[in-house]
């Protein structure tokens, strides 16, 4: 009898201590506010149901930051990415919601610095050659400028939040080659894939010289580029032209939302 009594009490104790280790992390969890920031890959351009206070910043219910509040429930969150935002737009506009007590930052940025807009509409309008020389001209200046854009955001965000995770992500790449596909020609798709290789590099090597986490969205799109079957991209799309060449809900949930997660 009192062998029993004993297994019980410790029984007891090993099952409160398992309920206070379970509470501790779950409130861990919590603890910290989520500040979004970036561009149209992170306020959700392309995957619909768009909060109408955001305007034309057109954050999405369906974007990953708001599927990650969702779902870890963090003290606090805020949505600052917003369409078609620069480093310096991120700097201007998007900080404010950074303080001591930030736990989690996502971002992507850089792609609109590069001009990605004017690259991807002078490769589906205009010749091959004429496209791979506009890429060139993004390729020169992902190596000449983009790097110092991404330092001064990156150290407006430490400064602001020095005890956050930062968590940078990149751009998929958009063409699953060797497939018949209408619309751009292979050369001009191989091409945008490789300036999506080139700019990842970038940033990649820009955010882990500041100690932050890069996610590669690149091996969550795999076989799910345009032209795959199963596009988590839209192509261009003539009915609303700015969601062209952005992620899908799809692309959202299964693409950038697991690498965040993994992340953060």
């Amino acid at each position: 009898m009192r062998r029993t009594r004993i297994a019980a009490y410790v029984a007891s104790l090993l099952l409160a201590t398992g309920f206070t280790l379970a509470g501790a992390g779950q409130s861990q969890a919590a603890t910290g506010g989520y500040v979004a920031l970036g561009d149209s890959y992170s306020s959700g351009v392309g995957a619909g149901s768009y909060i109408s206070t955001s305007g034309d910043c057109d954050r999405s219910t369906k974007a990953y930051p708001y599927l990650w509040n969702a779902a870890h429930g963090p003290s606090s969150f805020a949505f600052n990415a917003c369409s078609g935002a620069r480093t310096d737009d991120v700097l201007a506009n998007q900080l404010g919601s950074l303080n001591s007590s930030t736990g989690l930052v996502s971002i992507t940025i850089g792609g609109n610095d590069a001009g990605f807009a004017d690259v991807m509409t002078t490769c589906v309008i205009q010749s091959d050659s004429t496209c791979l020389s506009r890429i060139n001209t993004a390729r020169a200046y992902i190596d000449s400028t983009l790097p110092g854009k991404l330092d001064a955001v990156y150290n407006a965000i430490s400064a602001r939040s020095p005890s956050a995770r930062v968590v940078v992500i990149g751009y998929p790449r958009f063409y699953l080659l060797g497939q018949f596909c209408l619309g751009l020609s292979e050369t001009k798709r191989s091409a945008i894939n490789s300036a999506a290789d080139y700019m990842n590099s970038a940033i990649q090597k820009r955010a882990q010289a500041h100690g932050f986490v890069f996610g590669d969205v690149r091996t969550t799109f795999t076989g799910h580029e345009i032209c795959s079957g199963d596009s988590w991209l839209h192509s261009v799309n003539w009915a609303n032209i700015g969601e062209s060449y952005h992620p899908t809900a799809a692309g959202q949930s299964g693409g950038y939302l697991p690498v965040l997660t993994n992340a953060a």
